[in-house]
């Protein structure tokens, strides 16, 4: 899938003037400035650091120190863009992106120099209209990445760096042409012939890409919305199969906001097991997403409301399973109300919806597990004692 759109949560009323701005004053003493390059590289650095705000003035420095309509400003175009992105000052970020797409128009210029698509996939996904507009950011990305692709190819000598390479940029290209099919199952669902460009789509992304759960989990998406089950949940087990054994270092392994939309393509072809699975590695990796805890419990509570009401395909030999089940739901719900409250979340909708499965489970389960439902993501409580995570999933 395609990145994850940021939040918006800084001002828009920025303008373009800021991409000529110099933070720094020129220096009085005789030893000379710093190259931009090197001044780029300590903005890069706090960056990776965590170091957001402290990467703004050496970045803007660095840019200051070059032509801002000239291809060795790319650079430092790319990196104020992604630093802005991380502030959530999205309009600032794509006044520098536009500015970088304007200097390499077609994505030729080489990577190397700050050149290629990763502008334009980032512009797709910023784009303030959203729609054709997003699908043109993503297909000149994609023609930027097909001819990377085709000059690497070319190269008399392939080896393991080279092959390395094609990897990577087949599956920016998968993720890319994901993207399109996104746009074209929701803003422009209505076009005539949005089933059609998803196919083609679909099909090409799964042909360049094929060991990577990208493109697997894309074709779920669309095999989901035409009601072609069976045909979905045998894309999610593939995509699935690819990296679940991995470690969360792998390369492989999807970013963390892809596998959160795994999980609820997971709970729509009722594989809930399997989503819950994820669900818990995700909590394994970071435990302050409201939206994870939440997909946890309404996971928890489907299963238990099969298993309660004797669905044949719900394991529930001892009539008690459903139980198990749900005091794991309140669990997580519980808990995932705690984030909404202390990270002010903005989804209100999905608050709503936790307050009314608590109701529910409440009503049914009485005080049976409370006291043990919040603060505790390593065991789940039922009336006999602790029933360790693998055991809950296997219930």
């Amino acid at each position: 899938m395609a990145k994850t759109k940021p939040n918006n949560k800084k001002s828009k009323k920025r303008n373009k003037s800021i991409l000529n701005k110099v933070s720094a004053s020129p220096s009085k003493s005789s030893t000379p400035p710093a190259s931009p390059s090197i001044i780029l590289a300590e903005a890069s650095s706090l960056l990776q650091q965590g170091n957001i705000e402290g990467a703004v003035k050496p970045a803007q420095r660095a840019l200051g120190l070059l032509d801002p309509e000239s291809e060795e400003a790319l650079p430092a175009l790319n990196l104020l863009g992604e630093i802005h992105i991380e502030l959530g000052d999205i309009e600032t970020a794509r006044q520098y992106f536009l500015q970088a797409a304007s200097i390499d128009e077609d994505g030729t210029v080489g990577e190397d120099v700050g050149g290629g698509a990763e502008k334009f996939l980032w512009l797709a996904q910023l784009s303030e209209h959203g729609g054709k507009d997003s699908v043109d950011w993503f297909e000149k990305g994609a023609t930027s990445l097909r001819a990377q692709i085709q000059a690497l190819l070319e190269r008399n000598n392939v080896h393991a760096e080279i092959e390395a390479m094609l990897l990577e940029k087949r599956r920016k290209l998968a993720v890319a042409l994901c993207g399109v099919v996104e746009v074209y199952m929701t803003d422009l669902s209505w076009e005539e012939d949005a089933e059609e460009r998803c196919e083609t789509l679909v099909t090409e992304a799964t042909m360049v890409a094929p060991t990577f759960a990208e493109p697997w989990q894309t074709l779920a998406n669309v095999r989901i919305s035409q009601q072609r089950m069976d045909d979905a949940r045998a894309a999610l087990k593939r995509s699935l199969d690819l990296w679940q054994d991995l470690p969360p270092e792998s390369d492989v392994v999807p970013d963390f906001p892809t596998r959160v939309s795994l999980a609820r393509l997971l709970m729509e072809a009722d594989m809930n097991v399997e989503a819950i699975e994820v669900l818990e590695r995700l909590v394994g990796e970071d435990d302050s997403s409201v939206e994870v805890w939440y997909l946890g419990g309404w996971g928890l509570y489907i299963m238990g409301d099969k298993q309660k009401t004797g669905d044949p395909k719900a394991d529930n030999e001892d009539g008690e399973s459903w139980r198990i089940s749900w005091i794991s739901s309140r669990q997580w719900l519980n808990h995932s109300l705690q984030l909404f409250e202390q990270q002010d979340y903005e989804d209100v909708r999905l608050g709503e919806h936790a307050k009314e499965l608590l109701v529910v489970l409440n009503a049914e389960l009485g005080d049976v597990g409370v006291g043990q439902d919040e603060d505790d993501g390593g065991e789940w409580e039922d009336e006999e004692g602790s029933v360790e995570d693998e055991e809950m999933v296997e219930s």
